[in-house]
């Protein structure tokens, strides 16, 4: 088995123990990602409260938090308005009643008259006065000091109790310093704290710490810790980088021929950026190291064609080529792109998904095991075991962020003489420049930044769903004048979680308020012979108007569709709203999409509709969803074996990220040591799935 892989089945083994913790211990643990003491220290505190002083009875705020010691004076359970334990404590300004509604005998015993407790939570008005429900409280003496510092409150899991955590935690920083990984003149160059201090500094702050700046993270002892942890992320992209340079590839050294015929063949000249991606790419197969190269480009900006072009080049140099898409309806719109242009080549396309009977799925697996289909076109079901490659040179995974690590790992494997394929990855979500140097430095890209020239702008318009009828008034009478239209709904069928228009019912609802038009329904639960046949009527024009799920969001390519309504607008993603909206617009018509939002709009979902509404350029949206999101739709599955940043933000820290790399470089080649202290502490093993 491949480390990497071992490395992937490891990740789900059973925790072990280690000095100090159990199994059990262990386990509650793995599930914060807590693998070793050293990741002890790395679990910082989600905030702080502040029970360095105390505050008397009488001069508790409303709302506001606040530490007290007081003394118990009665204790009862009380059986109205329900079954509840009730105390009565004070302290030398007044009284209080402390309420349980859920409690053990072992708090009762805590609550004896006249023990002294140290109480925490917010005092509010109650029917019998000043009062405080389930306070975090433990015994103390009545001399006993006050902490000197403020209290961290951890991210924690069922069966682990904060006191515990901040035991476990307390134990590992009395064992030792932690070392540092970076130079002392580094260090004072980049203004940095040391290491120790900072981790000490946000686990135990003095009470004189700015408390803004911990919770927004600015202080510098954060600063430190981003610092570090974006560090040790690009050294370890630039090691699988490395890595990926010293594995072999076969040299795909091609003629020309099939790829000079295609181009000729088609009723369209390739934009620059596709000359230009195209050349990069060629340029990749012909070295004996694998490409890993990550295409990218915005909705309907060509990558079919590129690809098609790599593919043939590999078939030229004699080896196989196969292209995988994570949708069936995606999959079968590459293989009927391929299948049109390139049999006329004498190239044969394989076609395998998982909805294939198993005559024709074994009849496909033949035809590539035996070398006569040289390009294969699929779902998942190209990666299975009896799929085999005798030549595989080039992998090409579309919507790659869709993927599992895994599951490209798997379709590697299968490459030629223990060689690895040459891979391509295409994405039509453009990757904001933070997010690029952050979780893609590993990876060459190419970036098809413009459009074919023909394709004319959408036209994005805000209607509220009270305006239904119009909206349908203008699908008929585009639907009068030629064109064709989809309509997309967010669920298949009724959720009583989510009251939204459904597929099923808004297809029958337009299909009575349309009786002129022909009006199709496609779903992701139809069965693959329906989808199929439901989309080539579209296609093929017999059907004028298409409601449908997300099922259309990539692949599909219909020129004479001019109008997209999507319902509910403001339950979609911004990068899905983009998607869908590319579906239109591929012709030489006027199209619009049309955004139907019911009320009222949550703060999100008015952001979300603004953005899409002022933009259609698919990097400033992926700029802006990186800003209301966060990075993980971005990157997916793809960093698996690494998570995504704990601690630094990309937007936020894109300037830490900028020095993180320069440093990185020098580090790797002035000090590996250091590099290798800096990864052992961020991923202690956990790097390996990178190179997938």
């Amino acid at each position: 088995m491949p480390a990497s892989v071992e490395r992937a089945a490891a990740a789900g083994a059973p925790a072990r123990g280690w000095v100090g913790v159990g199994p059990q211990l262990a386990g509650r643990l793995a599930k914060l990602d807590i693998r070793g003491p050293d990741d002890l220290l790395l679990h910082l505190p989600l905030r702080y409260e502040d029970e360095t002083r105390l505050t008397r009875i009488r001069d508790a705020r409303p709302g506001v938090a606040g530490q007290f010691q007081v003394q118990v004076l009665s204790t009862e359970i009380s059986a109205r308005p329900r079954r509840q334990l009730v105390a009565r404590v004070e302290d030398a300004s007044g009284g209080l009643v402390l309420r349980f509604l859920n409690f053990y005998p072992s708090l009762q015993k805590q609550l004896v008259p006249g023990a002294w407790l140290r109480i925490f939570g917010e005092v509010r008005d109650g029917f019998f006065g000043a009062e405080m429900i389930h306070p975090r409280l433990r015994v103390v003496s009545e001399d006993e000091p006050l902490p000197d510092s403020l209290t961290p409150i951890y991210p924690t899991t069922a069966g682990l109790a904060q006191s515990a955590l901040r035991k476990l935690i307390d134990r590992q920083l009395r064992v030792d310093r932690v070392a540092e990984p970076l130079p002392p003149m580094l260090l004072e160059r980049l203004g940095l704290m040391g290491f120790d201090a900072a981790l000490r500094t946000l686990h135990h702050p003095p009470p004189d710490a700015d408390p803004a700046a911990l919770e927004d993270r600015s202080h510098p002892a954060w600063q430190r810790i981003k610092f570090d942890e974006v560090l040790a992320q690009q050294i370890s992209l630039r090691r699988a980088y490395a890595a990926r340079r010293q594995r072999n590839a076969p040299q795909l050294v091609a003629t020309g021929a099939l790829t000079g015929a295609l181009l000729d063949s088609l009723p369209f000249t390739l934009t620059g950026a596709q000359q230009r991606a195209w050349g990069e790419i060629a340029t990749d197969l012909a070295s004996p190291h694998p490409m890993q190269r990550l295409l990218q480009g915005d909705v309907g900006s060509g990558k079919t064609i590129v690809a098609a072009l790599a593919m043939l080049h590999a078939a030229e140099a004699g080896f196989q080529a196969a292209l995988m898409a994570p949708t069936e309806i995606l999959a079968e719109q590459h293989y009927l792109k391929l299948a049109e242009w390139l049999p006329p080549l004498g190239i044969q396309v394989a076609w395998l998904s998982g909805s294939q009977k198993k005559r024709e799925r074994t009849a496909m697996q033949a035809l590539l095991a035996s070398g006569e289909a040289m390009l294969a076109v699929g779902t998942h079901a190209l990666i299975e075991d009896p799929v085999a490659f005798p030549r595989l040179g080039l992998a090409v995974v579309d919507e790659q962020h869709r993927f599992g690590v895994r599951q490209r790992l798997s379709l590697r494997e299968k490459g030629f003489d223990g060689a690895s394929p040459h891979m391509l990855m295409m994405s039509a979500t453009p990757i904001p420049r933070t997010l690029a140097m952050s979780y893609y430095a590993d990876l060459d890209v190419s970036v098809l930044d413009e459009l074919p020239p023909g394709r004319t702008p959408i036209v994005t318009k805000l209607v509220s769903d009270a305006r239904r009828e119009e909206v349908i008034a203008r699908v008929r009478d585009a639907c009068v004048a030629g064109r064709q239209a989809y309509w997309v709904c967010p669920l298949i069928e009724e959720s009583e979680a989510l009251q939204l228009q459904t597929a099923t019912e808004t297809f029958e609802v337009l299909a009575a308020a349309l009786p002129a038009l022909r009006v199709g329904l496609l779903h992701g639960r139809m069965k693959p012979a329906e989808k199929a046949a439901t989309m080539a009527a579209f296609v093929a024009g017999e059907l004028q108007l298409l409601v449908a799920t997300t099922v259309i969001e990539v692949g599909v390519d219909v020129p004479n569709a001019s109008m997209m309504v999507i319902e509910h607008a403001e339950r979609f993603g911004l990068a899905q709203l983009h998607q869908l909206r590319g579906r239109v617009g591929r012709g030489s018509a006027e199209s619009v999409c049309i955004l139907i939002y019911a009320q009222p709009l949550s703060q999100t979902g008015r952001q979300r509709l603004k953005v899409i509404f002022e933009h259609t350029d698919g990097f400033e949206i992926a700029r802006e969803d990186l800003h209301l999101r966060g990075p993980g739709e971005f990157v997916g599955a793809r960093q698996s074996g690494v998570p995504l940043l704990r601690f630094a933000d990309l937007e936020a820290d894109a300037a830490l990220v900028e020095t993180a790399r320069k440093v990185a470089e020098r580090l790797q080649t002035e000090a590996p040591q250091r590099a290798d202290m800096l990864l052992s502490r961020w991923f202690a093993g956990r790097e390996g799935l990178l190179r997938a």
